[in-house]
């Protein structure tokens, strides 16, 4: 049954980690080898990252069109092995390794995945408040609480912002109603760009006449315009029933009958 939450979000605590790779547990040889103390020596150290290349081909069924581009993609791998040895370092208590986007430079990554929008703040934004920060536990893992779903993967769309409203509505309607549900981002990337009725968008900050200011699929967007949209087209569908395609070219499939959360409200707040 479809209940409506209300939302009180803080933008700057919005950015549910948006690139969505495969899960890969701490079982993952893949990812233990590569963070593993090794020997370093140039042979054994070319060896092991042969191997690790091997093997990351086949897991993530990669291929490449010539021998230049094969040689390439094995340098930009051995530099992004190196660092995430490096981080590991700094950090021992994450999971560095291997992922599908281990063959990508920065570069490269930020064009194909991220699709935030650079945040443009409406003229009803509040700053947040301070909050005490007085008998705080030492720890606190939404986790832990069933308040957080499972990892997703955007793909090659640029649709990190429509992953990011939907875990923050998903959040949100767990602690509305105790029921964790895993919402439609395809909805969001299909259908978060429409006209309403009376031609206006659907974001009241969406100008179509100022490129990048509107949600636009795979393509970019914002958070807080997928608030506005969910909030005045009644709600999300649940994943299961309008499932992630990772492409923008379909049309709009929403079918207000099969929502699952509604957003009754939001506030924008910067820090």
């Amino acid at each position: 049954m479809s209940l409506n939450c209300s939302l009180f979000v803080i933008l700057s605590l919005l950015f549910i980690s948006a690139v969505y790779a495969d899960t890969l547990n701490g079982d993952d040889t893949l990812i233990r080898q590569v963070v593993d103390g090794q020997d370093t020596s140039s042979s054994n150290l070319l060896n092991a990252e042969q191997h690790h290349f091997s093997q990351f081909k086949s897991k993530f069924k990669k291929s490449y069109g010539s021998q230049d581009e094969h040689d390439y993609r094995f340098s930009v791998f051995k530099a992004n092995l190196r660092r995430a040895a490096r981080h590991q370092k700094l950090d021992p208590t994450a999971s560095h390794g291997v992922t599908q986007f281990s063959d990508l430079t920065p570069a490269e990554f930020r064009k194909q995945v991220l699709g935030l929008r650079r945040l443009r703040l409406p003229k009803d934004a509040n700053k947040a408040p301070i909050l005490p920060t007085s008998d705080l536990p030492e720890d606190f893992d939404w986790r832990d609480k069933g308040a957080v779903g499972p990892v997703k993967n955007q793909g090659s769309c640029g649709s990190c912002w429509s992953f990011s409203a939907t875990g923050a509505l998903e959040g949100a309607h767990f602690l509305a109603t105790g029921e964790l549900v895993s919402l439609s981002e395809q909805q969001l990337v299909d259908c978060d760009h429409e006209l309403l009725a009376d031609g206006s968008m659907y974001a009241e900050t969406c100008d179509p006449e100022e490129p990048g200011s509107c949600d636009s699929g795979c393509s970019g967007g914002l958070m807080n315009s997928a608030f506005e949209y969910s909030l005045k087209a009644g709600g999300l569908m649940r994943e299961e029933d309008y499932p992630y395609t990772g492409t923008d070219r379909g049309a709009c499939k929403f079918d207000k009958n099969k929502v699952a959360a509604r957003v009754a409200n939001f506030q924008r707040r910067f820090p």
